[in-house]
């Protein structure tokens, strides 16, 4: 089983595109703008003799193929011609499965692409791969336990011995905690309980249904530190179960493997693993299923990169800051926000509007913001 498959990730090569972008961005124009001169004084004359001595060819070269980039329709438009689209058309509506490393990675990451599927009538499953539960506060546990103390008090008179031990166990740990302590298991397994609620809460907004919603928890990640665990075959096991179950004609998954602790990698070969073992036991799904990887808090796509863009209005970005927000653990009091002081939506907010700049900058159509993806070739 190959459990390294991140490695081999081979980027599209789009090398026109790539070399006329570069050109764009060193002149200062969009495409339709290059002249033969701006392409002669640049030593990529030899393009516009590729294309009779036309820079205008050139030039429309790129454009449409940037331009056919650009989709509303992420799962495909049925009933019209899908030549020149980065999805298929058919079949409609399509099974989704939206891979998210950490409970909050898919509305960072695709909550808009998240939302169009939805609003298209795709079957959409959104699978969290790891709990999450070292990047929540300790304050978030004891604000959780008056909760439920206070409950217990209105409810059942406080009359429940085993949340009241519970509770005072729990609040002796956190106040005997010193920096550096390792949290044990009873507390490790409240923060993994309020993050699967704020994920909860998440997807009710966009509108997935509790049982599209999957709780992976693979072992990998449950060390209880920053370090995990290597990835083995029960990881690979756990996510091929659910691809089986599925039998999904999209998957996306994270390609953010400037992701500073590695989960993301290790969660992407996860799924790329589990796929490659499907399609080694015959499955018929794998076939017909296309793999379309994202970016997330700490990085994008290059443009000549991209495969497909699927652009947001102002009230849909908005709409995906919502999302984003009922994680509340991952605010302001976050562990593991980084060096980056931006909260995590101010960073998706930033990263979006960009990528729409640059396509912007470009010549193409402007819009408010726009997410990107490439497809992983088998």
């Amino acid at each position: 089983m190959n459990l390294h498959l991140t490695s081999t990730i081979q980027l599209p090569e789009h090398k026109l595109r790539r070399q006329v972008i570069d050109l764009c961005n060193h002149v200062g124009k969009p495409l339709l703008k290059l002249s033969t001169k701006d392409y002669v004084d640049n030593n990529l004359g030899h393009l516009v003799e590729q294309f009779d001595g036309q820079a205008g060819l050139v030039n429309i070269e790129v454009f449409n193929e940037l331009q056919h980039t650009i989709t509303g329709w992420p799962g495909g438009k049925p009933g019209v011609d899908d030549t020149y689209r980065p999805e298929r058309a058919q079949p409609y509506p399509k099974r989704v499965i939206v891979f998210s490393p950490h409970p909050d990675d898919d509305v960072i990451s695709m909550g808009g692409t998240i939302r169009r599927l939805m609003q298209q009538h795709h079957d959409v499953h959104i699978a969290y791969e790891t709990s999450g539960n070292i990047a929540v506060g300790d304050e978030e546990v004891s604000r959780f336990m008056h909760f439920i103390n206070g409950f217990n008090t209105i409810f059942a008179n406080g009359s429940d011995e085993v949340i009241k031990h519970s509770y005072q166990s729990v609040k002796n740990f956190l106040r005997n905690k010193k920096p550096g302590d390792l949290d044990n298991g009873n507390i490790l397994r409240l923060k993994g309980l309020i993050r699967r609620g704020e994920a909860r809460l998440a997807c009710s907004y966009n509108g997935i249904q509790s049982d599209h919603i999957h709780f992976l928890d693979l072992p990998f990640y449950e060390s209880g530190r920053i370090e995990k665990l290597p990835l083995q075959e029960e990881d690979v096991r756990i996510v091929q179960q659910l691809l089986a179950e599925v039998r999904p004609h999209q998957v996306y998954v994270a390609a953010d493997l400037a992701d500073p602790h590695g989960t993301h990698r290790v969660c992407t070969d996860a799924v790329l693993a589990a796929i490659e073992e499907e399609r080694l036991a015959g499955a018929a799904w794998v076939s017909d299923c296309r793999v379309w990887m994202y970016r997330g808090a700490w990085a994008e796509w290059d443009v000549a990169d991209i495969e497909m863009c699927v652009p947001m209005s102002p009230e849909e970005l908005r709409e995906k800051r919502n999302a984003i927000l009922r994680h509340q653990s991952q605010m302001e009091s976050a562990p593991f926000l980084g060096n980056d002081e931006r909260l995590f939506w101010q960073r998706a907010e930033d990263r979006n509007r960009d990528t729409a700049r640059r396509y912007d900058d470009l010549g193409l159509a402007c819009y408010e913001a726009m997410e990107a993806f490439v497809e992983y070739k088998f």
